[in-house]
């Protein structure tokens, strides 16, 4: 029967997996955690393909526990029951390791059956998933369990497995590999950070390159044909989208355009044209605001053509709106007033409206005096002193002139006018 190289070439031992080095390292807490023996209940957080279920194996090799595997996507209240079923019999003398892949696809109910038996020890969870834990997984789970981080590998670990899995093969069939210079590297970069992805397509590469007299060749071009677009790690609804988005609005207003366009065009890669708008039409009022009013018209006008273009036209002028707003002056100005406005109306500062603000309709129907608003226009400069905001917020001050050079100016201006 057919077994998957990334399966064939699991790792044994903590030595042999790559990556993970900030928890599976000689001083890491997890690699402590497994050479003591006393396994605790625990989470593993991280991308596919990142260790995560051999990590669990070994654990799972060096205890005495009698280990189970469940799919939350197609175990149910039933699977778990017929583990429990088990506790106490000769079938699990030392108790079960139940290794739950995917535990964000099990309801509270069915996390919470576990609880019991997680108390007491008999049975020790590790469980696995590839969304945020704090999101998907409830409290009384969590609050029973360590959550260890698998981050994505870096490429030049994914070269060793690389490595070692063409010289496997090579080794099975008898062959001598005419690798072509970059190949393994291009490979082990364009997985991202995923192993198992990584072997994938060694295998289909060695499946589909060319055999002559006793020797394989294993070329960039097959490679690239096989990889295409593999190194793309992206969900829309999941951590990768808002780590993205995060990064490109940090980008433009840490004023660093080739960042900004590298997060651009991964969202752009992956198809996402109204997330990178979304966030580049923000930018244009939360980070350059007054600094550069103008800003804001122009990344609108970006906006609107590239959706009117679509993909792959709509890179231009996105790209355009990016570079404009990354190296714009900066201003947090409208940021700092309108929240510190919301802050006071939410802590219910806000009272009756001045009478010289309230519509003109009201006069004469039994007010105890006329509006008496005055028009600014009819007054020099355009302006007038009176009491805009309401008695208990008179003296409040929301909004501060940023220091760049239009705000100054218009600081100025007014200073002028007011006296």
């Amino acid at each position: 029967m057919y077994r998957p190289l990334a399966d064939e070439l699991r790792p044994q031992s903590l030595d042999d997996v790559v990556g993970q080095k900030h928890i599976l390292g000689p001083d890491g807490m997890l690699r402590r955690i497994v050479e003591s023996g006393q396994i605790p209940n625990m989470v593993f957080y991280g991308p596919s393909g990142t260790g995560k279920t051999t990590v669990a194996s070994i654990i799972a090799s060096s205890t005495n526990r009698t280990l189970r595997r469940l799919n939350a996507t197609t175990a149910g209240i039933s699977d778990i029951r017929a583990i429990i079923a088990e506790l106490d019999t000769m079938l699990t003398p030392g108790g079960v390791l139940l290794y739950l892949d995917e535990i964000q696809y099990f309801n509270k109910k069915q996390q919470q059956s576990l609880l019991e038996f997680m108390e007491d020890g008999r049975i020790t969870v590790i469980a696995s998933t590839t969304e945020n834990p704090y999101f998907y997984i409830y409290n009384a789970v969590l609050s029973r369990s360590t959550v260890f981080e698998f981050k994505q590998v870096p490429a030049s670990e994914v070269a060793r497995a690389v490595r070692r899995a063409i010289r496997i093969l090579c080794e099975r069939e008898g062959l001598t590999p005419e690798l072509e210079p970059g190949t393994e590297d291009y490979i082990a970069a364009v997985c991202g950070g995923d192993v198992r992805k990584a072997l994938n397509a060694v295998e289909l590469l060695f499946s589909a390159a060319r055999r002559e007299n006793g020797a394989i060749w294993l070329t960039r071009a097959d490679a690239e044909a096989i990889s295409q677009r593999s190194a793309m790690r992206y969900d829309r609804a999941g951590d990768d989208h808002y780590d993205i988005v995060s990064a490109l609005m940090k980008s433009l207003r840490g004023s660093d355009p080739d960042a900004a366009l590298h997060y651009l065009a991964r969202l752009l890669e992956a198809g996402d044209l109204a997330g990178a708008c979304r966030r580049i039409l923000c930018s244009a009022s939360e980070d350059i605001g007054l600094a550069y009013p103008q800003a804001a018209s122009i990344v609108k006008s970006c906006v609107d053509s590239a959706l009117q273009l679509g993909l792959p036209e709509a890179r231009l002028p996105l790209a355009q709106a990016c570079i404009l707003l990354a190296t714009a002056p900066k201003s947090n100005s409208v940021v700092m007033a309108i929240d510190a406005a919301i802050s006071d109306v939410r802590a219910g500062k806000a009272g009756p409206i001045p009478r010289e603000l309230q519509n003109v309709h009201a006069d004469g129907t039994g007010f105890e005096r006329e509006q008496g608003y005055r028009y600014p226009h009819n007054y020099d400069g355009h302006w007038v002193r009176q009491q805009y905001l309401p008695d208990e917020l008179k003296n409040a001050r929301y909004y501060e002139y940023g220091d760049n050079k239009t705000e100054q100016a218009a600081k100025a201006y007014w200073e002028k006018i007011k006296g």
